[in-house]
């Protein structure tokens, strides 16, 4: 179970910025720290340093800019990003940041199903 994930008991959960960027680093095969899950939601930090060797992710996926600046890239466009910017990424769709401050963080929020939820 990821740390800060709730229980049977627990019915609300609250983690400072600062709190998850201090969880880190990564743990082995994965690009960013895991904070919190509960069901299907898994919620992580992710701080590339450099460049963002990440793939396509088997569900979907929902990005918060906590810190610096960046370009998204979502498989066709280029998109600026800085805090506050909210990104959807659907399962399998290829993405990457590009161009990213050397502070760049983002709260990620993978949910659902393997293979994305339906868009119907």
């Amino acid at each position: 179970m990821v740390e800060g994930a709730m229980n049977q008991s627990t019915r609300a959960k609250h983690v400072s910025f600062e709190e998850a960027v201090s969880k880190g680093p990564p743990p082995a095969g994965n690009l960013a720290v895991p904070i919190f899950s509960h069901g299907s939601l898994e919620v992580e930090m992710y701080q590339p340093e450099g460049q963002d060797l990440q793939e396509p992710h088997l569900r979907d996926e929902v990005y918060l800019v906590a810190r610096g600046k960046g370009i998204f890239f979502d498989g066709e466009q280029r998109h600026p990003v800085e805090p506050g910017s909210f990104l959807f990424v659907a399962a399998g769709q290829p993405h990457r940041f590009e161009d990213i401050s050397s502070d760049f963080t983002v709260w990620v929020l993978f949910y659902g199903p393997e293979g994305g939820e339906s868009n119907t």
